[in-house]
C-alpha cells in the first residue's frame, strides 16, 4: 500500500536536547516535501507543535486529532489544515490510525511510547499492515532497541514482529524504508497448552 499519510507520535515537551527539535523540524519538512499528509495529536506545544509547524511552513497538509479535554486546556493548534476534536484518548488514537498509512515516533515520553506500542501490537495481531518506525535522534531509542532484542531472545516476541519496527537516524531514510515495507503474515502466537 503506498504511503500517503504519516502519523507522528512525539512529546508535548521539547525535551532536553536541541537535536530533538531539529529532528522534528526535519521530519515535518520531509513529510511535506514528499507530498504526504502529516497526522498527529493536534497540539501546539513541544515537539508536536514543532513538527506540525515545520510541515505547514513547507507547504504540507497537517491534520490534528485532539481530545476535547486538551482542547479546553488551550493547547490545540489553531493553524492546521484540519483539527478534529474527539471525545477522549481512545477515540484520538483510533482516528489517527484510521487516517494514517504509516507511523513514526520521534523522541517523547509515556504517551509517545504507549501510542507506538499500541499501534505495533495492532500490526502484530494483523489489524493493519502499515509500517512503523523510530526516528532515533542521538541514540534516543538505542536502549529501547536493546530491550526489544532481549524480549525476542526470551521468547516473548517473534523475530518477524520485532523486524516490523523500522529504525532510522534521518527522516528520508525512515520514509524510504516505509515505502519498501512488507508486513509479515504469521499465525497468531498462542502457546498451546497440553491436554
Amino acid at each position: 500500500m503506498p504511503v500517503r499519510s504519516v502519523c507522528v507520535f512525539c512529546g508535548a515537551s521539547i525535551g532536553a536536547n536541541p537535536a530533538y527539535r531539529e529532528a522534528a523540524v526535519a521530519l515535518g519538512e520531509a513529510i511535506a516535501r514528499r507530498g504526504l499528509t502529516l497526522v498527529y495529536g493536534g497540539g501546539a506545544v513541544g515537539l508536536m507543535g514543532t513538527v506540525a509547524d515545520a510541515a505547514l511552513a513547507a507547504g504540507g497538509e497537517v491534520v490534528g486529532i485532539i481530545p476535547q479535554s486538551l482542547m479546553n486546556a488551550e493547547i490545540g493548534h489553531k493553524g492546521l489544515t484540519r483539527l478534529e476534536v474527539v471525545d477522549g484518548m481512545h477515540a484520538r488514537k483510533a482516528r489517527m490510525a484510521e487516517l494514517s498509512d504509516a507511523f513514526i515516533a520521534l523522541p517523547g515520553g509515556l504517551g509517545t511510547l504507549e501510542e507506538l506500542f499500541e499501534v505495533w501490537t495492532w500490526g502484530q495481531l494483523g489489524y493493519h499492515a502499515k509500517p512503523l518506525g523510530l526516528l532515533d535522534v542521538n541514540g534516543f531509542y538505542e536502549k529501547l532497541g536493546g530491550f526489544l532484542d532481549h524480549i525476542v531472545e526470551e521468547g516473548f516476541v517473534r523475530p518477524q514482529h520485532r523486524a516490523m519496527l523500522l529504525l532510522g537516524q534521518q527522516p528520508d531514510e525512515l520514509l524510504e524504508g516505509m515505502d519498501r515495507f512488507e508486513s509479515p503474515v504469521l499465525p497468531k502466537w498462542v502457546d498451546k497448552q497440553p491436554d
